[in-house]
């Protein structure tokens, strides 16, 4: 856990990384991610065990292939957090290229719940959506549990007129948000415990997914619209990948409704497999008298 000097000394590591050539930083991400992966760890045990959990298919050559691209890329994601706390921006502008459905700067764009799923590029995906709305939008967040990083990495988050809102907090703020006309973003696809959650099937395996986004969907009311954060290939950037609303949702089901948010995401990672976020302990929670898998 950082000290108050670690975490300056971190902050300005990534002040500093922000100030060299993308590909050179990106770059240095990947090779260490490398590193680590050689070394066993609880996390690269995590990869592994989602990985054997939601592609049963695979044999041991490709799951190792893909736990080991994974690594990189996660390990990449913290490296550049340098660009994406701390980048123009010019330089956002230059990293992203959007690829949206939607007319992202409408004014008549109707309440909306940003669904951003948990890929290694959220973060950069974050960042540039809400640059290119042009207008003031929520953004739900974990809190860090060190108080000195979590407010450097909230104004940095912030500073394209974000309204940074601890999950904690959320309930009240997102409605008021929503029925103000003012675009939220979240992410629903990690495990928060059985609170507001259900179990679904994620791969074919019951998950503890959150059933609240169905809810305050319906309670605003809000059209959902998922956006995606890719990696691209070659050290080029990152493109963010905006869709049209989802229909006839939510549906009244509560659980239906968290169980298309998972097929949906299911579709997603079967894309790039290698860049969803499965250093997560995503099956942590698990059904009464189910042993865990962690």
């Amino acid at each position: 856990m950082l000290g108050k000097i670690g975490t300056y000394l971190a902050v300005g590591l990534l002040k500093f990384l922000a100030l060299l050539p993308y590909g050179l930083v990106a770059r240095f991400g990947d090779g260490l991610g490398w590193l680590l992966y050689q070394i066993p760890s609880s996390r690269k045990r995590v990869v592994h065990t989602n990985l054997r959990l939601c592609f049963p298919e695979w044999d041991d050559a490709e799951r190792e292939r893909v736990a080991g691209r994974h690594f990189r890329h996660a390990v990449r994601s913290y490296v550049e957090r340098s660009y994406q706390w701390f980048g123009s921006a010019r330089t956002i502008e230059k990293l992203v290229v959007v690829d949206s459905e939607i007319d992202l700067e409408d004014p008549d764009l109707p309440p909306t719940i940003l669904l951003g799923y948990h890929f290694v590029a959220i973060e950069a995906a974050s960042v540039a959506i809400n640059h290119a709305l042009k207008r003031r939008c929520g953004s739900l967040y974990q809190p860090f549990s060190n108080r000195d990083l979590d407010r450097i990495a909230s104004e940095a988050r912030g500073r394209f007129n974000a309204e940074m809102v601890s999950k904690s907090d959320s309930a009240r703020a997102v409605i008021r948000m929503l029925r103000n006309r003012q675009p939220v973003m979240l992410g629903a696809d990690m495990d928060y415990g059985l609170r507001n959650s259900a179990f679904v099937p994620f791969f074919g395996v019951p998950a503890c997914t959150l059933t609240s986004t169905a809810r305050l969907a319906a309670t605003a009311p809000a059209q959902i619209i998922v956006f995606v954060g890719e990696v691209l290939p070659h050290y080029k950037g990152y493109r963010l990948k905006v869709f049209k609303p989802w229909a006839d949702y939510p549906s009244g089901d509560d659980v239906a409704d968290a169980r298309r948010m998972n097929a949906v995401l299911e579709d997603l990672v079967r894309t790039m497999p290698e860049q969803y976020y499965w250093v997560h302990k995503r099956f942590k929670t698990r059904p009464p008298g189910e042993p865990g898998f962690y």
